[in-house]
């Protein structure tokens, strides 16, 4: 396992606008929190790919001790989820959401490796997705091709193994060909030790970072973005998991685990960090079924970084483009994307909307817009199962007593849960009635929910028809739609409102009435 998430780590500090050590550090320091720590028997941690947007513009704004601190505030976040059991929530992420943006952030990744991978002659690439492009476009005349071989190579070797050979390490295969190569030959091509010359080895002692309440005011947001990817990342890795052996994972635990793993990752210098899922599904085909593989992963990262650190000088980073180019290829998981395109127009419009939103703006913005767009049109879906009718007072197993009803009685029955998106649909009805009856019975025993503003839509529909002379007697069995009413004190109304059990009491108290 160690194998797959040592290059693997590197690629992605450097990805993030960071350096690999930073990778290697929040590889070893987290993922062996994550996995002691965590609420899954199996779970492995470090950087992944979802940070690697976020983490590059926490950077680029607020410098490297703002990235710090705004994981030391993710974790933090992260445990207060947990511990107030908000893990269960995290689950009802729209589908169609999370597909746009993890494939927003793959494009984006992909995009930000084309310098390396092509050796172009670039002093500063913008960070904007159109201008980044447009800096490529003017720079193709600079390719190196030697350094384009490397990343070709290091590409097809990748591709290749997967294939042929998938239990074989790709990615460190590719990693350590690349740098034999460039060594043997003397390639005049960028290597990490060429970038980063100045590179630490070994861990630094623990700190916390410098603060102030502006500078917390300032990357609190950027917290709570990966507090959210960091929660959400880690329990699909964790539902993966589930599937692979058998067991089943603690959500909150294992926000509380994350929280922690992070608040470390901080503390020693390291990047945001979540389960992930890749690293996790290698390590139980591997064998993996109890948290000590995590652990002993994070051991031998940690072993390398101490006495191998000197080696990673000699690695292209052109090869470690390639490998990011085949990380933003498995996340962008274009099967599910292409499987939402046949969705209905909404899902389109969500998916789509999430996924340019992530691309050409920013990635807070997407999930945003996409959460806020998906929900309402829930909302609208599930106001069509909804029916608030008069007239025909039977249900399915009733014979129909609309006849025998009293002259100067009618009857409103709501099937469907009784919500805000709905709630006004009540005094239309009574509206549209075009008479004052004596008694008005509203059926509530097909309203499985009945939330504030259902409440005081009847509170609403009590007092008005309590001022024209009309008595309300409201009909339901269901304990929390009562004790809703009750909540809302309709049933304090001057006398105005009586509740009944069933139908037929209602219809009886309507004739004494």
């Amino acid at each position: 396992m160690a194998v797959v998430a040592l290059p693997l780590a590197m690629a992605l500090g450097i990805a993030s606008g960071a350096s690999p050590d930073k990778g290697l550090i929040t590889a070893i320091v987290a993922g062996f929190l994550v996995s002691a720590l965590g609420g899954s028997r199996v779970q492995i941690g470090g950087p992944t790919g979802a940070f690697v947007v976020v983490v590059f513009n926490v950077i680029a704004q607020h410098g490297y001790d703002g990235l710090i601190l705004a994981t030391l505030l993710a974790g933090i976040i992260l445990i207060v989820a947990g511990y107030t059991r908000l893990g269960d929530l995290i689950r009802f992420i729209p589908y169609t959401v999370v597909t746009g943006f993890t494939a927003g952030i793959a494009v984006i990744i992909a995009s930000s490796q084309v310098r390396d991978f092509l050796g172009l002659r670039l002093a500063n690439v913008p960070a904007d997705f159109l201008s980044k492009w447009a800096a490529y476009f003017g720079a193709l005349g600079t390719v190196d091709l030697a350094t384009m071989a490397i990343g070709i190579g290091a590409l097809a070797t990748i591709v290749i193994l997967r294939r042929l050979s998938p239990k074989i390490p790709g990615f460190l295969v590719a990693v350590l060909l690349a740098s034999i190569f460039v060594v043997a030959t003397g390639l005049s091509v960028e290597t990490i030790g060429s970038r980063f010359p100045d590179m630490a080895s070994g861990i630094a002692i623990p700190a916390l970072p410098l603060w102030t309440l502006a500078k917390v005011q300032a990357v609190l947001p950027s917290a709570f973005t990966i507090a959210f990817l960091a929660g959400v990342e880690a329990l699909l890795s964790a539902v993966v998991a589930d599937g692979m052996i058998g067991s089943r994972h603690r959500s909150n635990q294992e926000l509380v685990g994350q929280g922690f793993a992070n608040i470390a990752s901080a503390l020693f210098g390291g990047l945001p960090a979540t389960g992930a899922i890749a690293r996790t599904a290698t390590a139980i085909k591997a064998g993996a079924q109890t948290p000590v593989a995590g652990m002993l992963h994070a051991v031998f990262i940690l072993v390398f970084l101490i006495f191998g650190a000197d080696l990673m000088g000699f690695v292209p980073m052109a090869a470690l483009a390639a490998i990011l180019f085949v990380v933003a290829w498995g996340m962008s998981e274009h099967d599910r994307f292409l499987e939402v395109l046949r969705m209905p127009n909404s899902d389109r419009a969500i998916l789509l909307l999430t996924f340019t939103l992530t691309v050409l703006v920013d990635l807070t913005v997407a999930i945003g817009v996409g959460v806020t767009l998906a929900s309402l049109l829930f909302v609208a879906r599930m106001s069509e199962t909804v029916s608030i009718d008069s007239g025909d007072a039977t249900g399915k197993d009733e014979v129909d007593q609309r006849l025998a009803l009293p002259a100067d009685v009618e009857v409103f029955r709501i099937d469907g849960p009784f919500f805000f998106g709905v709630a006004a649909g009540l005094m239309d009805a009574y509206r549209k009635l075009g008479r004052i009856p004596r008694v008005l019975i509203v059926r509530l025993e097909n309203v499985p929910v009945l939330d504030a503003s259902g409440a005081a839509a009847i509170g609403e529909l009590v007092s008005r028809a309590g001022t024209a002379g009309t008595r309300v007697i409201v009909c339901t069995p269901r304990p929390d739609v009562i004790a809703m009413l009750a909540r809302a004190r309709i049933d304090d109304r001057h006398g105005l409102l009586a509740r009944t059990a069933t139908y037929a009491d209602a219809l009886a108290r309507a004739r004494m009435a």
